[in-house]
C-alpha cells in the first residue's frame, strides 16, 4: 500500500499525531454542501477555535489536487467554502477524485477513512447518515454505516438526522457490531431534537469513560468505530412533534420532485431550513459546535489513556 503518495497531512497535525497528542477530524461536506458562503467560513473558524480551546488540534479533511488532505491551508479552506466545482465524495468516489485531481468535500464516511489513514481516532460531525425511510424498497442506506462497521474512528454526533428511519439505523448499527453510546443521555438524539423515542443500551457520562471504551474496543482487536450521541443543548433544541411535521412536508416535496440518492439529504436540509424560517440552520450550527467541544474532550482523554 502506497498511502504516502496520496496522504497530505499539515505539519502541525502530523507532529501532534506522531507525539500522541489529541487531534479531532472534521468533515468538509458541511462547508461545501451544508451552508452558504461566507457563513460557512465563519463556522469553520469557530469550530477550530472551540477545538483548540479544549486542548486539541483540528484537522479538516478534503480531497484536493489528487491528495487526501488532513488539515487545510487558508486558501484551501476558502476553496472548500466557496464550493465552486466541489463534489460530495463518499468512499466509492475517492479513487476517481484522486486519479482525476477533482476537488471533493468529504462526507462522514470519507472523513472517517482519511482520519483512520492518518492515525486520528476522534471525529466531530453534525449527524451521521443512516437508513433512509422506505429503504426496504429503495435500498437507500448511507455509506456512513458501513464505514462505522469497518473503520476505527469514534464519531461524535447529535445522533442521526430526523429525515432518516432512526429505528432501522440503530438496528443496522447493532447488526454491524457498532457501539452506540449516549453522552449523558439514555436516548438516541435526533439531530435538531434531544429525543427520538429510541432508548440506548449504553450511557457514558464522562469523556474519560468514552475514552476507556474506545481503548478497550481497539485493544482487543474489535474492528470498526463507534457512535457517541451527544444531544443538542436544550436552549437550541427544537420540539420533536413540530420537526416531525416539517420533515414530513419536506419529504413530500422531495417525492414530488423526484429527488433521490446523494441529492436527497442536501435537498431536505434546504427545505427544512426554509420551512422553519432559518431556525433549523441556527440549531444545526449550535449542535455542531457542541459536538466539536465534546470530541475535543474525548480526544484529550484518549491521549491520556494511551
Amino acid at each position: 500500500m502506497n498511502i504516502e503518495k496520496y496522504l497530505d497531512i499539515q505539519p502541525e497535525i502530523a507532529e501532534a499525531i506522531a507525539a500522541g497528542k489529541p487531534v479531532v477530524a472534521l468533515e468538509s461536506t458541511i462547508l461545501s454542501h451544508g451552508m452558504p458562503f461566507p457563513e460557512n467560513m465563519e463556522f469553520a473558524h469557530n469550530v477550530e477555535k472551540i477545538i483548540r480551546a479544549e486542548g486539541a488540534i483540528p484537522a479538516t479533511t478534503a480531497i484536493i489536487g489528487g491528495k487526501l488532505k488532513v488539515g487545510l491551508s487558508s486558501d484551501e479552506l476558502d476553496l472548500m467554502c466557496k464550493a465552486d466545482n466541489v463534489g460530495k465524495v463518499s468512499r466509492r468516489d475517492v479513487a476517481v477524485y484522486l486519479a482525476t485531481g477533482k476537488t471533493g468535500a468529504t462526507t462522514v464516511a470519507t472523513t472517517m477513512l482519511i482520519a483512520s489513514l492518518a492515525g486520528i481516532r476522534v471525529f466531530a460531525t453534525g449527524g451521521i447518515g443512516g437508513v433512509h425511510r422506505g429503504a426496504e424498497h429503495s435500498m437507500d442506506i448511507s455509506a456512513d454505516l458501513q464505514e462505522l462497521a469497518n473503520t476505527p474512528v469514534a464519531v461524535v454526533c447529535a445522533g442521526a438526522k430526523m429525515i432518516l428511519d432512526l429505528g432501522l439505523t440503530l438496528e443496522y448499527l447493532e447488526t454491524q457490531g457498532v457501539p452506540v453510546l449516549g453522552y449523558q443521555t439514555d436516548e438516541f438524539p435526533s439531530f435538531y431534537c434531544r429525543t427520538s423515542g429510541f432508548k440506548l443500551d449504553f450511557r457514558a457520562d464522562t469523556p474519560e469513560m468514552i475514552a476507556k471504551i474506545m481503548k478497550a474496543k481497539w485493544e482487543v482487536g474489535l474492528k470498526g468505530g463507534m457512535v457517541i450521541g451527544n444531544p443538542i443543548p436544550e436552549e437550541y433544541a427544537l420540539d420533536y412533534d413540530y420537526m416531525s411535521g416539517i420533515i414530513n412536508e419536506a419529504l413530500k416535496k422531495a417525492e414530488e420532485k423526484g429527488v433521490r440518492g446523494k441529492n436527497i439529504t442536501p435537498f431536505l436540509l434546504a427545505e427544512i431550513k426554509d420551512l422553519t424560517g432559518g431556525v433549523a440552520l441556527a440549531s444545526n450550527l449550535q449542535l455542531a459546535y457542541n459536538n466539536a467541544r465534546l470530541a475535543s474532550k474525548i480526544a484529550v482523554a484518549y491521549a491520556d489513556e494511551k
